[in-house]
């Protein structure tokens, strides 16, 4: 191995696997191809396995929020979530083809979810790609790009319809496409064709993830700099520039039409105004605490997830952006790197409500996007440092995270223990402290360095050093994500399967207008919008306001110690009868229809 450490950045553009004389002779291309194809078709496997036991969204309200987006995309009725939060369509759009097929809730989401399986998949060829620029030997680079994709931010994520299914998968495509982009040499003859389609393919993604989800627009802001950099520094020639530039605009535009078209099928009455909340948190002293705190708590949690390996990523990325011998090019991408850490961490933490939940002050899910490129880095450090540089990165990865976890201690408090513990939001650090039912700051950030020494120990094995590391990380990402599905996404179905299903209705089928009462709780409403796929979704406020008219089901709140049958305010109209009713620990509620 290597003494020198590795490069903190992409240090030349990827390649497509070829044998190598660290690969053994008998190796050839034909057995490279079939390690890919049945290495993806393993990583699709995993996915589906795990997805094996989902059969409705139960991240409420945003898997609801991306179903009903896709609904709306090929023609569906509508489905009213206003002053939610808004979900856009550029994810929805990859689920289209499955409401092509399927037309019952349980067959669409489990087709979204093969449609997950398929894209999350590509983590890890894209991983081998990213890794082997970074120099890391080619049976390693292999090795390590299956771990990446066994990471619970990408794995774990692929059993619901979110794009944090695929953005991870974006984000690496888009670096290795503008680092590619940025590097490759011209011909005599000039940019080639190729070189072009890294640059357009870059920007495509770029529109992609901006369509999908707020936090695409910091990427979005990167690549736009980035593209200036290349102009001013005359990386590209300003024809290529411009392709670039084009494809941006033209696709970026296309996504906002896309968007702007969702809101009256799906808001008809306003979002929830997160803009407004990152306007108020930017322009006073309390919201910039509030957002460098919960920032802070964002990458605490990517930190300890990964056994500090992420923050020896962030840290050499750091490192890369501050030192003077950097090539500017590499720079510049280092930078912009930290500023998707950054940007992300903390507009997403000043945009947030305030929700009286821990994952309020530590969470994992925005940050997962960026995490496969952090840990990459981390591991090709692990790899080819020097036992000195070794040293000196994982003290400061170590301090790191201590240094996060005292902000959050101090900024949250006892806050941590009085507010709602929602184990969704905490698969790592609630494997690692083997609690489900409580969050607990301290322990977890004991077993995430714990994680970290054992990492460093596994190296300084030397020969069966990196296929040591492999193992423990595997297992450990596995293990995770496997427990995390069993005691987590399993409970979760079954609850909210017994608390909103609809399907015991007689007649169900012919209920084309849905009518539900905005006191009955949105969690529930959102799920009974599910069962009845099919139907239009409006709510409305029975206490101040009659049922519509042209509703075929009508689902009212159900007060304590009142009957079924006197569930509706002020007496039902004649023809309707009750067909089911419920009462759960979320709320109560009576289903009626004509």
């Amino acid at each position: 191995m290597s003494t020198e450490a590795a490069p903190p950045v992409l240090s030349r553009p990827p390649s497509a696997p070829s044998p190598g004389r660290d690969v053994p002779p008998s190796v050839g291309r034909r057995r490279w191809v079939l390690l890919f194809v049945l290495g993806w078709a393993m990583q699709v496997a995993v996915r589906l396995w795990l997805a094996s036991g989902q059969t409705m969204p139960v991240a409420t309200p945003d898997e609801s929020g991306y179903l009903f987006a896709a609904r709306v995309l090929t023609g569906g009725p509508d489905a009213d979530m206003s002053y939610g939060t808004v979900y856009r369509g550029g994810y929805p759009l990859l689920l289209t083809p499955v409401l092509w097929i399927a037309h019952d809730p349980v067959s669409v989401y489990r087709g979204a979810l093969i449609v997950n399986a398929l894209i999350s998949a590509l983590m890890m060829p894209l991983a081998y790609l990213m890794l082997r620029a970074l120099r890391v030997r080619r049976r390693w680079s292999y090795l390590f790009a299956h771990v990446t994709a066994l990471l619970p931010g990408v794995l774990f994520f692929s059993e619901f319809a979110l794009t944090d299914a695929v953005l991870p998968v974006v984000v690496v495509g888009w670096l290795l496409l503008v680092h590619s982009w940025l590097h490759t040499g011209r011909s005599p003859a000039g940019e080639t064709p190729r070189v072009a389609l890294y640059g357009a393919g870059a920007s495509l993604l770029v529109a992609f993830a901006y369509t999908s989800h707020t936090r695409g627009t910091i990427l979005l802001g990167v690549h736009a700099v980035l593209l200036a950099a290349a102009l001013v520094f005359r990386w590209r020639p300003w024809r290529s520039v411009a392709v670039s530039t084009f494809v941006l605009a033209a696709a970026v535009g296309a996504g906002t039409l896309l968007n702007r078209s969702l809101l009256p099928h799906m808001y008809p009455s306003g979002d929830n105004d997160l803009s407004g909340n990152l306007v108020r948190r930017v322009t006073t002293q309390d919201g910039w605490a509030w957002m460098l705190s919960l920032g802070t708590g964002q990458i605490w949690y990517q930190a300890v997830a990964t056994g500090g390996i992420a923050a020896i990523g962030l840290i050499t990325v750091a490192v890369a952006a501050a030192r003077r011998g950097t090539p500017l090019r590499q720079r510049t991408l280092a930078l912009g790197v930290l500023a998707i850490v950054a940007g992300i961490a903390f507009a997403t933490s000043a945009a947030l409500p305030v929700e009286y939940r821990v994952g309020n002050y530590v969470y994992g899910r925005y940050l997962a996007c960026i995490t496969p490129v952090l840990f990459m880095v981390g591991i090709a450090v692990l790899l080819r440092a020097s036992r000195r540089t070794l040293a000196l990165v994982a003290a400061s990865a170590a301090v790191l995270t201590v240094l996060a976890a005292c902000v959050v201690q101090w900024y949250a408090g006892d806050l941590l223990t009085r507010y709602t513990f929602t184990s969704y939001d905490f698969p790592e650090t609630s494997f690692l402290t083997w609690d489900w039912k409580a969050f607990e700051l301290w322990h977890a950030t004991a077993a995430g360095l714990v994680l970290l020494g054992l990492a460093v120990s596994a190296v300084l094995l030397r020969r069966r050093g990196p296929a040591l590391l492999a193992g423990l990380l595997a297992v450990v990402a596995l293990a995770m994500s496997v427990t995390a599905t069993d005691r987590i996404a399993h409970p979760l179905v079954a609850a909210e399967t017994g608390h909103t299903d609809l399907r015991g209705i007689p007649g169900l089928r012919d209920a084309r207008s849905v009518a539900i009462d905005w006191n009955v709780p949105w969690t529930i409403r959102l799920g009974q919008y599910y069962w009845a796929w099919w139907s239009d979704g409006s709510v409305f406020n029975a206490q101040t306001t009659p049922a519509p008219r042209n509703a075929d089901m009508v689902i009212m709140w159900w007060p304590k110690n009142v009957p079924a049958e006197r569930s509706w305010p002020h007496g039902a109209p004649a023809g309707w009868k009750v067909v089911d009713s419920r009462r759960t620990v979320e709320g109560d509620w009576v289903a009626w229809t004509r």
